[in-house]
């Protein structure tokens, strides 16, 4: 059994897998004992991976431990099955870099474009040849709502839905409007410019948000909210090998 944990800017995500499968996951702000004992139900994980977008935090990291037998922690050094073109590999959210993985881990041999949409918006492209490339940042559906918020006097907090018209009526669906709207032709935008560069390109619609955008978007061929999950395995499971190596 492989435990995988994801430490992303708002939730601490576990998954646990069996034979490359995902069989159970979970989440939380900040996980308990009892969280990681009902996810293994009372077993001990083989090996483990701690991926962490926050920095360091010591208390998961000794509540993995306390649960698995063998602990990767991800880190900008941590050997992974493919290439990686980006030029500050240091400063490459582990995320991004686990997606990618991912994306060339289902999607072998695909030019990919994954478009995480999570507290940020990424947009990363994965060549048919297995390298990372890199791609865009941009603010996140929550981020831009609490924008409009916090740098206004009189607009009021509004948060994600689905957005089916043009013309908000009133103050609270214009800004809703706005928001789901202009993220949804900013990615419609970025899928048509990189579709021009790369043959038979995949695209892949992950993150907390993506279920706002994915059947909107034509152009939207797969929807996987694990990408991530699946990526830090393989990572994981090429370091537990002698892949690495060769």
């Amino acid at each position: 059994m492989n435990l995988v944990v994801d430490i992303g800017n708002t939730l601490v995500k576990f998954a646990l897998f069996e034979a490359g499968k995902l069989v159970r996951q979970g989440a939380a702000e900040s996980p308990r004992e009892e969280d990681f004992t009902e996810l293994l139900r009372g077993a001990r994980a083989a090996r483990a991976i701690v991926s962490s977008t926050r920095g360091e935090m010591p208390a998961v990291e000794a509540l993995v431990r306390h649960h698995a037998d063998r602990v990767v922690d991800f880190t900008p050094e941590t050997p992974v099955p493919i290439g990686n073109a980006y030029r500050t590999p240091e400063t490459l959210g582990r995320d991004r870099l686990a997606a990618a993985v991912g994306a060339a881990t289902l999607y072998a041999g695909r030019n990919t474009l994954i478009v995480d949409v999570g507290t940020a918006v990424t947009l990363d492209v994965v060549s048919a040849e297995g390298v990372f490339l890199g791609g865009c940042i941009s603010p996140g559906v929550a981020m831009r709502f609490r924008a409009l918020h916090d740098y206004t006097a009189a607009l009021p907090l509004c948060g994600a839905a689905e957005a089916t018209g043009l013309v908000g009526r009133t103050t609270g669906e214009a800004i809703r409007f706005g928001v789901m709207n202009s993220l949804r032709f900013e990615i419609e935008g970025y899928i048509a410019r990189i579709e021009a560069q790369f043959e038979d390109l995949c695209v892949i619609f992950t993150g907390g948000d993506a279920k706002f955008f994915a059947k909107r978007i034509k152009n939207t061929i797969f929807a996987n909210c694990n990408l991530v999950f699946c990526g830090l395995n393989r990572i994981l499971e090429y370091n537990a090998s002698e892949e690495h190596l060769g």
